[in-house]
């Protein structure tokens, strides 16, 4: 399947599950982990007073032209594997993962 199964529909919104590595060199998508599931991202802040959390939504936010209040984290806001909320349709939301180097 690939990364289709780490992007779902809820209707009007979509789910995007993800891995989160804090404190890389660099920020952006780094891949699909089939394991987990889970797209793979890497994120420049340190895992502290939610500074990797704020980064990930604006990395989100900015991949997918949306603004921050667009992008939610609605699951794992204290773990590495987190659930984000979009207000984008799944496709558009595939299509940008797809493209992200």
């Amino acid at each position: 399947m690939g990364v289709e199964e780490a992007v779902r529909s809820t209707g009007r919104e979509t789910l995007i599950d993800v891995r989160l590595t804090p404190g890389a060199e660099g920020s952006g998508i780094a891949g699909y982990d089939a394991w987990r599931r889970r797209i793979c991202v890497k994120v420049k802040a340190p895992p502290r007073r939610g500074a990797a959390n704020m980064e990930l939504v604006s990395l989100f936010a900015s991949l997918l032209g949306v603004s921050r209040s667009d992008v939610k984290i609605v699951r794992g806001a204290n773990s590495r594997d987190k659930t984000l909320c979009v207000n984008l349709p799944r496709d558009r939301v595939l299509e940008v993962v797809d493209e992200a180097p």
